[in-house]
C-alpha cells in the first residue's frame, strides 16, 4: 500500500494486516480490503490518546495491556442502527408475542444480540407495550453488544430529537419524554421501557455466554455479515439451542441461513423458527 504523505502516522500494508488479524482473533470480525482508511482513522485516535508513535507500538501495547482489547474492539465496530429498522420484524414480533403468551404464565424472553446504542431493544420494548397495552408487559429483554461504549448510551436511553424524527407520533407521545432547558432538543425513553431491558456486554466469540436457555425470540440482525461462514455456523449452533422448542430467530435483511442448517426453518421475511 502506498504511504499517504498527509497521514500523521506511518501506516503500511503490514500494519493493516496486523490490525485485521487482531480484530478477527478478538471479535471474529472480517475486515475487507476496503476498510484500510477506516482502520487508520479509528486506531489513530487510540495512538493519540495513549501518546504512542506508531501502529507497531500500539500492537505491542495491546499485548501488554489486556484491558485495551475492549477499547480496540470498540474503535473498530460499526454501530449503524435506528428505531424500528426493518419494520416488518416488529409486526411479526407483535404476532409472536400474542401467539406465545398464555395469560398469567411466564414472562416472554427476548435476546437482542446486537443492541448498539439501544434503538433496537427500545423498539422491542415499545412493541411489547403496544401489544399488551401496558407499560408493564410480560416481557424480559436481554440486550447485549460487544461495544461497551454504545451500551452506556443505550442504558442512558437519551437521544437527539433528530434520531426519532421518523418515529410514529403515537409512539413518541406514549414512550418518550422531551427535554427542557439545557436538555432541549433531546428525548429520553420512559423509565418503564428501561425496566424491561437488561443491558450487558457480550462478545459472541466468548466461550461462555451469560444467556439462559428457553428464549422465545432472538434478534441477531446484521451481525453475521461480519463473520466468515464457519464462524456463522458455529454461532448458530450455539444460539439455536437457547431458543425454546419453537422459538424464533430474526436475521438482518442481507443475511440468509444455509438451507442445510436444519435446526431453523424460514417462516417469513428473514424470520426463522426452531424445529426439531
Amino acid at each position: 500500500m502506498t504511504q499517504d504523505r498527509e497521514w500523521e502516522f506511518d501506516y503500511d500494508e503490514a500494519d493493516f494486516e496486523a490490525i485485521r488479524k487482531r480484530i478477527r482473533q478478538a471479535a471474529g470480525i472480517q475486515l475487507g480490503d476496503s476498510k484500510r482508511q477506516m482502520v487508520y482513522s479509528r486506531i489513530v485516535r487510540r495512538l493519540r490518546s495513549l501518546n504512542l508513535n506508531s501502529f507497531q507500538q500500539y500492537l505491542f501495547y495491546l499485548d501488554d495491556h489486556p484491558n485495551e482489547i475492549e477499547l480496540f474492539i470498540n474503535a473498530l465496530t460499526t454501530n449503524l442502527t435506528s428505531f424500528f429498522r426493518e419494520p416488518h420484524h416488529f409486526k411479526a414480533l407483535n404476532q409472536i408475542l400474542l401467539e406465545r403468551y398464555q395469560g398469567g404464565g411466564r414472562a416472554l424472553r427476548i435476546w437482542c444480540a446486537a443492541a448498539s446504542t439501544g434503538e433496537e431493544p427500545y423498539s422491542i420494548a415499545m412493541t411489547a407495550c403496544q401489544t399488551f397495552e401496558s407499560l408493564t408487559p410480560p416481557v424480559q429483554i436481554l440486550a447485549t453488544d460487544i461495544d461497551s461504549q454504545v451500551l452506556r448510551t443505550a442504558q442512558m436511553g437519551v437521544y437527539p430529537e433528530s434520531r426519532i424524527k421518523d418515529l410514529d407520533p403515537t409512539l413518541k407521545r406514549a414512550y418518550l419524554l422531551r427535554g427542557k432547558g439545557d436538555k432541549s432538543g433531546m428525548v429520553r425513553m420512559r423509565p418503564e421501557l428501561g425496566r424491561l431491558i437488561r443491558f450487558q456486554r457480550l462478545n459472541l466469540l466468548d466461550r461462555q455466554w451469560d444467556v439462559k436457555p428457553g428464549l422465545d425470540v432472538i434478534f441477531c440482525r446484521n451481525v453475521m455479515i461480519y463473520f466468515d461462514k464457519s464462524t456463522q455456523m458455529s454461532l448458530l449452533d450455539r444460539m439455536v439451542p437457547l431458543l425454546s422448542d419453537d422459538g424464533y430467530y430474526i436475521a438482518g435483511h442481507s443475511e440468509t441461513i444455509d438451507r442445510n442448517f436444519r435446526a431453523l426453518r424460514l417462516v417469513g421475511k428473514t424470520l426463522y423458527q426452531r424445529q426439531a
